[in-house]
């Protein structure tokens, strides 16, 4: 284990916690403004907190939170102390914005180096990043994990897929990072280039997130590069990648010693006991720029808290099984319909009558929205119809971050219903593999 506190005792680790939340309260109800009128509005003060039984007491924090207070609203340092801005798309124009001082990116390096050490990765492994790098956080934690370590890392990013491959096998790599779906498209482009995926490449562990993967998937790239597929879970808002990661056993570890989970009723808001599925809840407990206090992932899990045979004590979640939102995950990429129809309202020429169709392409998923156009630009004839088409999709692209096929519809001719528009028609569903 890279850090002892992943195999103390319960009473170590949740004394540690008490101890990590009570000074997270305080810092967050005097340093802003937000939490602490949401703490005054129900009479809490950071005395009454004691210990981690009485997270139950204190109020929610949601990603409308975050876009409300965008940029920078809800920090608790200055800017002159913050190193680092990430950011994910937002539903209505605004991204969700995170920021890390130097003491909370030593504490994302060390949580990745955990992940890391799941496998024994050091040095002399290649770590082959085929996260994306920049706003994302998915590229750059890997990287800053696997350096922390002690290993060298191949900062591929994704795209330029046989150019991965060659890297891949003249540099040796050993270790994989990637969305599962882009691994599997590896192999299967690797295949058609007469690479022999045993015999040319040596990868020995892989370490997939970003996405739900099925197990039918999992045993695809097992079976496909004979490695042993570790999963990685995290969120920008808490941390990054780094939230939790799979052991060789199987189990998904929680590093809550950083932050700590509750699972609750999503209607209710009541939490739930061990053992019951619900929507996941963290509260970061030694953050600096961005400390979060019960934030509601929409995740849906259920926790555990037996030993694992891999030693570690720390909470066990099991895979993600659902969402308790309507967002959807495109290759690794968090999507609202919300965000389509802000650009629709945008831009001349459309209706705020659409549809999103997600299909898969090989083994990567395919976004394709349906528009229906107005009378007159209908009118304007094929000219301006593909302007109007060449304009949604760099637009799509600006505000959600993935490339967007645009098919645009003939007036009126897009199903209207008297209830709840469906929006959504995911054809991924007959594979096992539902966002």
């Amino acid at each position: 284990m890279w850090n002892p506190i992943e195999g103390a005792p319960r009473e170590e680790l949740e004394k540690l916690q008490a101890k990590r939340l009570r000074d997270t309260v305080e810092r967050v109800y005097h340093l802003v403004p937000f939490y602490r009128k949401k703490f005054d509005e129900i009479g809490i003060k950071p005395a009454h907190i004691k210990s981690v039984g009485d997270l139950k007491d204190l109020p929610f924090t949601t990603k409308q939170d975050l876009r409300d207070h965008y940029p920078f609203g809800l920090f608790t340092v200055p800017m002159d102390q913050v190193v680092r801005i990430h950011s994910s798309s937002g539903t209505t124009g605004k991204p969700t914005v995170v920021g890390y001082t130097a003491y909370d990116m030593g504490v994302w390096k060390e949580v990745m180096a955990r992940t890391m050490s799941m496998m024994n990765v050091g040095p002399g492994d290649v770590v082959h990043n085929a996260y994306g790098y920049g706003l994302f956080t998915g590229g750059l934690g890997f990287h800053y994990g696997a350096e922390e370590v002690g290993a060298a890392v191949v900062p591929s990013s994704g795209g330029f897929t046989k150019r991965q491959l060659l890297l891949m096998k003249d540099f040796g790599a050993t270790v994989l990072c990637s969305t599962p779906s882009f691994a599997l498209h590896l192999a299967e482009v690797a295949r058609d280039e007469g690479y022999d995926l045993k015999k040319d490449f040596k990868i020995r562990a892989g370490f997939f997130g970003a996405e739900p993967a099925s197990e039918g998937l999992r045993n695809a790239l097992r079976d496909a590069w004979g490695l042993v597929y570790i999963e990685a879970y995290g969120l920008s808002e808490i941390i990054g990648p780094g939230v939790a990661s799979g052991c060789p056993y199987g189990n998904l570890h929680i590093f809550e010693d950083h932050f700590i989970p509750e699972v609750i009723d999503t209607d209710t808001g009541e939490v739930l006991p061990d053992g019951e599925e619900g929507e996941l809840v963290f509260t970061t407990v030694t953050k600096q720029a961005l400390p979060i206090i019960r934030y509601r992932t929409k995740d849906i899990t259920v926790l555990h808290r037996q030993p694992c045979k891999c030693g570690r004590t720390i909470t066990i979640m099991e895979s993600v099984k659902g969402r308790a939102d309507d967002m959807l995950i495109v290759n690794g990429v968090n999507v609202f319909p919300s965000q389509v129809e802000h650009v629709l309202t945008k831009l001349e020429g459309v209706t705020p009558n659409y549809v999103i169709v997600l299909d898969k392409k090989g083994v990567l998923d395919k976004l394709e929205v349906w528009v229906e156009v107005d009378d007159r630009t209908f009118a304007d004839g094929i000219g301006a119809l593909e302007s109007l088409k060449t304009k949604l999709q760099q637009e799509m692209l600006n505000d959600l971050y993935i490339n967007v096929r645009v098919k645009l519809v003939e007036p009126k001719t897009l199903e209207r219903s008297m209830g709840k528009a469906k929006r959504i028609i995911d054809k991924r569903e007959a594979e096992g593999l539902k966002s």
